[in-house]
């Protein structure tokens, strides 16, 4: 149990990073650490494919269709939305957003009737829903007043960070369950390997949306150095590291949690991720959070707990 939990946790301070990329590289387009970041880890999914080149091959054109579609949406189109939405409206409104994924999930799971999970009874997930939106309301409370105070301040910029952060949201409700549909169809093979061919999928995407912002920066005579930015060394550590540390290697820990722990438990420690995104933003901006930040915070754990309580009937 105790294991468990620290591979949780381990996670959970390495998924974390996705949300320091934006804040970090403030002076980079979001497009640019998307299709950094993928790059890198379409690249290390090189050496993975070919230790398990058996498995590979036995992927059918329509597999990779899926897997295609999967990086697609999933990966590059999330995280640019995501990258987007911190970098206009701050770490901590999109951080928790992108926190109420699990709830989110079982309500999508709901207004799609997917029968082969049972069905989330609503008056049981309402009060969960209700703490989840009491603690984003806090946290923009506090953001939109501290705002409002700077005359320098762009509510519009603001707002639609909001949005894309909803976008973002979005974006990793579907894939999940579009995953798990492909894996349930096909319970003959590894989830390892389906991982592999979603970042070999990855790469082509990646490469071209890279080599088309270069072509675009080119055109429009960006003020942007390409092709590794204003800071090389920086943009190349950070995007590596999240490759490796959030695309490969939490994925493993969370793995290995869920090997050790029940399932409701390991459900409930994804909040793990948003903490540890919250608290990287806070020290980036080098400041305490408010009273009401952390009361919103406290609502949205609490809501996202209850929301993963809730059984299926």
């Amino acid at each position: 149990m105790l294991s468990g939990v620290l591979f949780a946790l381990a996670a959970g301070l390495m998924w974390g990073l996705v949300f320091v990329g934006p804040l970090w590289l403030h002076d980079y387009p979001a497009a640019l650490q998307t299709f950094g970041r993928y790059l890198a880890f379409g690249l290390i999914a090189l050496p993975l494919a070919f230790m398990d080149r058996a498995e590979i091959r036995r992927l059918t054109r329509a597999d990779w269709l899926t897997a295609l579609q999967l990086a697609a949406i999933g990966n590059v189109l999330y995280y640019l939305f995501l990258s987007s939405a911190i970098q206009r409206a701050g770490g901590a409104l999109p951080t928790m957003i992108i926190g109420t994924l699990p709830v989110v999930i079982a309500i999508a799971a709901n207004v799609l009737s997917r029968q082969r999970d049972g069905h989330f009874p609503w008056r049981q997930l309402a009060p969960p829903l209700a703490l989840i939106l009491l603690g984003i309301a806090c946290v923009h409370h506090v953001e939109w007043t501290q705002l409002r105070q700077n005359p320098q301040a762009d509510a519009a910029r603001y707002l639609s960070g909001a949005a894309l952060a909803v976008c973002a949201l979005a974006c990793w409700t579907w894939y999940p369950l579009q995953n798990a549909n492909w894996l349930r169809g096909h319970p003959d093979r590894m989830p390892r390997v389906w991982a592999t061919a979603q970042g070999l999928a990855t790469l082509p995407l990646a490469l071209l949306g890279y080599a088309g912002f270069w072509l675009w920066a080119w055109a429009t005579e960006q003020a942007l150095p390409m092709p590794l930015g204003p800071r090389p060394l920086d943009f190349l550590g950070l995007m590596l590291a999240i490759a490796v540390f959030a695309s490969w290697l939490g994925t493993l820990c969370w793995n290995a949690a869920s090997q050790r722990l029940p399932t409701a438990l390991a459900g409930q420690l994804i909040v793990f991720e948003t903490l540890a995104a919250l608290a990287y933003a806070f020290a980036l901006r080098g400041q305490w959070p408010e009273p009401l930040t952390l009361a919103g915070i406290a609502l949205l754990v609490l809501g996202v707990i209850g929301g993963l309580r809730v059984k299926a009937i």
